[in-house]
């Protein structure tokens, strides 16, 4: 390929199929610059690429263009506020996932120094923006995968954001602790979707569960019982289509004030209840 300009090559990426701004992600971080620096390559339009800035972006496009994330060819993700280091250990953190942060800040919002536990942290990117937000919390997060707890630890020792961390399944490692919200973005896609093979990049075990999706949530929604606190919340993302099959097993096991939250393009992306008053 000939050498290209800066335009040229955000416009060949895109005849391939990326989207603009993907493509200008990539190219910023084929020449070593931050992923918001679009300024930058508006003020060098015309500038040549160096050959070897030019392969790397070749090499970055292909990746994308095999549907890999683009945050792991960058290695990194913004997720509220923060900037996440991220890799094939762990998900790809989705801004939809930004909803469970926001509605569990809200039901903590008047308590003071809550005890919150993320299951299934990956990334530990939900554990780490309720912990920012809400500096007096005792955040714990949970994951069964070591890699994905690495991953999680790295973060908050670079966000200097102290969360305890804990290796195991669900609540198998917290004994016998309750808190006042527990929150999980666990694997809810089904065993057999088409849609996984979209996802190829991302680990499977933190992606499907079970015939319907629901082996994981099924677990939490019983196991939590045992683990919250008078009036404590459990919040969980899940599919698309999930949100009713999710509010009937909240209130079948005892929940009360179930309800959903619409992510950004206003599908029903979690749901949660409220623990009732123990008498």
């Amino acid at each position: 390929m000939s050498v290209l300009t800066v335009t040229q090559a955000v416009a060949w990426a895109q005849t391939l199929g990326l989207p603009r701004l993907e493509a200008q992600v990539l190219l910023l971080h084929s020449l070593g610059r931050a992923p918001h620096d679009r300024a930058w390559l508006l003020a060098h339009s015309d500038d040549a690429l160096d050959a070897a800035v030019q392969a790397t972006f070749e090499t970055h496009t292909q990746r994308r263009l095999n549907t890999e994330p683009v945050a792991y060819i960058t290695g990194q993700k913004e997720f509220f506020g923060l900037t996440l280091q991220v890799d094939q250990r762990v998900l790809d953190p989705r801004a939809d996932t930004e909803t469970l942060v926001e509605w569990a800040l809200s039901c903590l919002a008047d308590t003071p120094s809550p005890d919150v536990v993320d299951l299934g942290t990956g990334s530990g990117a939900i554990a780490l923006a309720i912990k920012h937000t809400r500096p007096d919390a005792q955040v714990s997060a949970v994951d069964a995968s070591a890699d994905a707890l690495a991953v999680a630890s790295a973060n908050a020792e670079r966000l200097a954001l102290p969360v305890d961390f804990h290796h195991g399944s669900w609540f198998a490692p917290l004994n016998n602790r309750a808190f006042d919200a527990i929150v999980s973005n666990p694997p809810y896609v089904a065993s057999d979707d088409e849609h996984l093979a979209a996802l190829k990049h991302e680990p499977l075990s933190a992606l499907a569960s079970g015939v319907d999706g629901l082996d994981d949530v099924r677990t939490i929604v019983r196991e939590a019982t045992q683990h919250l606190k008078s009036n404590g919340w459990l919040l969980l993302e899940h599919g698309y289509d999930q949100a009713h099959a999710v509010q009937t097993l909240l209130g079948n096991q005892g929940f009360v004030n179930v309800q959903s939250r619409p992510d950004l393009a206003g599908i029903l992306r979690c749901t949660g209840g409220q623990w009732p008053t123990v008498k």
